[in-house]
């Protein structure tokens, strides 16, 4: 195992969290993730479902959580469903889990074999009155791929249509939405493992070098201190590749006199940081550069001021939209008498800043949330300002990740450099 054995206490209390929520007499059922086929023979690495990780801390393909509070039987209560092994999976795949195994990482105490599922759930299911089943409701989702859990649904609403059933998601949300303290100690050190891959990042860049060999330096760092990799596929871009906001193909190389966009985060046991920064090829930032850096940086920490317990994302938004109003004036991109006139309904600043500032953080990089919940204590969030003048090929993009608390927000990249002076210190020491 890369990183250290997560305490199951974190997967306890959140089933504990979770069973608080549901009605009377209900069961729960979610499946693992697919594993994905490419083509031929070929497979893609496997990716748990996040709802599995946050009540189980199980990672491993075929696995199945069966939870019964209202079970007559205490040991029918929690069930988790592993995939039996054998020789010739040992031999091909590797190991995987034992009962005590699956025990030992999720505090489950009975531990079944997946091939037992369909008798056992089918014997207890005519002990419940609701069925608890799992979707992906993210609003921004593409559900066009069924899954495990989908063809589930179908399954089961076909096998037991009487029962009454009811969506998981809102519930996951819920629960999720905000970090426990052991879910922070893990974004923590995600985040500390991005910051060796940026500042490695920083002592390579300079004219020529590839945007792929800039990705390859946080690979190599982020693998060697024991994540998995990538969060997300990490964006590198020079110039006006910086101006393209989910540019991944990361295939040119720096030019000289531009700034190259990163945004990367680290991986670490299943938990997610995303990071971006952006710095000159060359070292120095032009005056026109540093300006816009500077602006930016600015509605960052603007927005962290107001990114407060109560207020609704929505209008969250709304404030930070004023303050890159104001930014992109003080740079003459909006002539404040234009701006003093435009159409609420088409903001002047989208043609700059395109994108939401901010958004939850955790299993998912677009953690999960009920709609336009208002911040709390215990949320994470990132605080994403850019600035995009694609006339200038010039894209500025600056992005942390902070915990908001009751008198302040705790900023989980703040050893990560920020300011330009200090950055273009620290790629000085290259040469």
């Amino acid at each position: 195992m890369r990183y250290e054995p997560i305490d199951p206490k974190l997967f306890i209390r959140n089933r504990e969290r979770l069973t608080k929520l549901l009605k009377p007499n209900s069961i729960v059922v979610l499946h693992s993730n697919d594993v994905m086929p490419t083509c031929a023979d070929g497979v893609m690495p496997f990716v748990q479902n996040s709802n599995m990780i946050h009540l189980t801390g199980a990672d491993q393909e075929e696995t199945i959580l069966l939870l019964f509070p209202d079970a007559p039987n205490e040991k029918q209560k929690e069930i988790l469903f592993v995939r039996e092994t054998n020789e010739h999976i040992a031999i091909w795949e590797g190991e995987k889990y034992t009962k005590e195994k699956a025990t030992e990482i999720s505090g489950i105490a009975n531990i079944q074999w997946t091939d037992t599922f369909d008798s056992t759930f089918h014997n207890l299911v005519q002990q419940a009155e609701h069925i608890y089943l799992a979707t992906n409701e993210h609003l921004r989702a593409d559900v066009s791929v069924e899954t495990r859990n989908d063809r589930f649904i179908k399954k089961c609403k076909t096998a037991y249509p009487l029962h009454k059933y009811e969506r998981l998601a809102p519930l996951m949300h819920e629960l999720r939405i905000t970090k426990q303290p052991e879910e922070i100690d893990i974004l923590q050190k995600a985040c500390d493992i991005t910051e060796s891959g940026f500042r490695r990042a920083l002592q390579l860049i300079k004219p020529g070098v590839g945007e792929w060999e800039v990705e390859a330096a946080f690979t190599h760092e982020f693998l060697i201190h024991g994540s998995k990799g990538h969060a997300y596929t990490p964006i590198i871009g020079g110039g006006h590749n910086a101006c393209v906001l989910h540019y991944v193909d990361n295939h040119h190389r720096l030019q000289d006199g531009d700034l190259v966009l990163m945004d990367v985060g680290a991986e670490y046991a299943n938990w997610n940081a995303d990071m971006t920064r952006t710095v000159p090829v060359n070292g120095k930032f032009t005056k026109r550069q540093r300006a816009v850096y500077n602006a930016v940086l600015k509605v960052m920490r603007q927005a962290n001021g107001i990114l407060r317990p109560g207020l609704k994302p929505s209008e969250y938004q709304k404030q930070v939209l004023e303050f890159m109003e104001d930014a992109l004036i003080s740079l003459q991109l909006i002539d404040p008498e234009e701006a003093k006139k435009q159409d609420d309904s088409k903001p002047l600043v989208k043609k700059y800043f395109m994108h939401g500032t901010s958004h939850h953080l955790g299993l998912d990089v677009h953690d999960v949330s009920p709609p336009d919940a208002p911040f709390a204590v215990g949320q994470v969030f990132t605080i994403e300002p850019g600035i995009y003048i694609r006339e200038e090929n010039l894209g500025c993009r600056i992005e942390n990740d902070v915990l908001i608390r009751e008198d302040d927000n705790f900023d989980l990249m703040r050893n990560i450099p920020i300011e330009a002076d200090e950055i273009e210190a620290l790629m000085a020491q290259q040469n």
